[in-house]
């Protein structure tokens, strides 16, 4: 879609002004002590054209998102949430078992990690707990889940949902499990109920029976 960046990789623009909302710039990108200039921006799902990259720009709270655009070349630099697993699977820093201890997120991060690169998937932390490894900045706290993105561009066997699952069970925080199937995303709780799964795509929500079957519609 805008190679070479996905869905959920952090970029972080040359120039805080690199960032073009789709609308109303908001005055927390720029009065909250140079917001713009240290956060990095998420990639999104859309189509869109002239060598502009969809991003999303978040705030220090919930309600504080707004989507726009980046161009190819106003990107500093890349940070994938594979790149942040292989940070905490390769040596675990003091500074997050030490962050662990307030935060349930780093917590479960730190927890299952190992178990997440024993099943030979590629994967991350996303959401809040990627955006603060990526950058430091406090946009985590106490009550935040882990969001986790695993890249599966093939169906998953029923064992490796089944482990995936099982991830849920015990965590210090609620778990948030998203599948990348290259060119569309979804929820693993949606499929774990069966039936229609919600699926992402750069043009939209669909329903699918099955989420590795609509690479063509996606």
């Amino acid at each position: 879609m805008n190679a070479p960046y996905r869905p959920h990789d952090l970029l972080f623009a040359r120039t805080p002004d690199g960032f073009a909302a789709a609308g109303a710039r908001p005055d927390w990108l720029d009065d909250d002590a140079g917001w713009a200039a240290r956060a990095p921006l998420v990639v999104r799902r859309e189509i869109a054209a002239g060598g502009r990259i969809p991003v999303g720009a978040r705030g220090l709270v919930r309600k504080q998102r707004c989507a726009g655009y980046l161009a190819a070349d106003a990107v500093a630099r890349c940070v994938t949430p594979e790149r942040l697993a292989a940070a905490v699977t390769r040596s675990p820093a003091l500074d997050l078992r030490a962050a662990a201890d307030r935060l349930p997120a780093i917590a479960a991060l730190l927890a299952l990690a190992p178990r997440l690169q024993a099943l030979g998937l590629d994967w991350g932390p996303a959401g809040g707990a990627g955006f603060w490894l990526a950058s430091g900045l406090p946009v985590l706290r106490a009550d935040s889940d882990l969001d986790l993105l695993v890249r599966a561009p093939q169906p998953l066997t029923p064992a490796l949902v089944d482990a995936l699952s099982a991830l849920q069970a015990g965590a210090a925080c609620r778990i948030d499990i998203q599948v990348d199937t290259g060119v569309a995303g979804f929820a693993l709780n949606d499929y774990l109920r069966g039936g229609r799964v919600m699926l992402k795509t750069a043009t939209g929500p669909v329903l699918v029976a099955d989420p590795w079957q609509t690479r063509a519609a996606a």
